[in-house]
């Protein structure tokens, strides 16, 4: 009895998570933006870690407003993308183009362009805390 309920409960959970899983994968097409996790490591600096992530922008579509509990390094890989960061003028980079942005400044990005847009964005932040945050602080 108690392992038919046990047993239950894990396919259960197991629909539960896919179904959740199909959720998050909808929503992410949806928004025309895929954040694919590329490597995270610890560093040498204790309570610090570098995560690499390759983000992919549909045409016309936008990041809005967010920011991180650490520094941000982006590269262009594909296409072109415009960044507004709070505090300095819009600007647009192309494939080949760098930009820095400084822990917990709040930005967007956008891709004006008629073809994908793709990133290479670095982080270096505070291990455990969330990579992305809309919350404003």
């Amino acid at each position: 009895m108690k392992q038919k309920k046990n047993f239950r409960l894990a396919i259960l959970a197991i629909i539960g998570l896919t179904i959740l899983t199909i959720v998050h994968y909808a929503l992410a097409e949806q928004s025309g933006i895929e954040r694919v996790e590329l490597q995270r490591h610890d560093l040498g600096t204790p309570g610090k870690e570098v995560v690499q992530v390759r983000i992919d922008f549909d045409s016309g579509t936008a990041f809005g407003k967010h920011w991180h509990p650490g520094e941000e390094i982006i590269y262009v890989l594909e296409g072109s993308l415009e960044y507004q960061v709070a505090g300095k003028s819009t600007v647009t980079l192309k494939s080949g183009d760098v930009l820095f942005i400084p822990a917990g400044t709040i930005h967007a990005a956008r891709n004006p362009g008629k073809g994908i847009a793709k990133e290479l964005a670095t982080y270096i932040v505070e291990k455990g805390k969330p990579l992305v945050n809309v919350k404003y602080k």
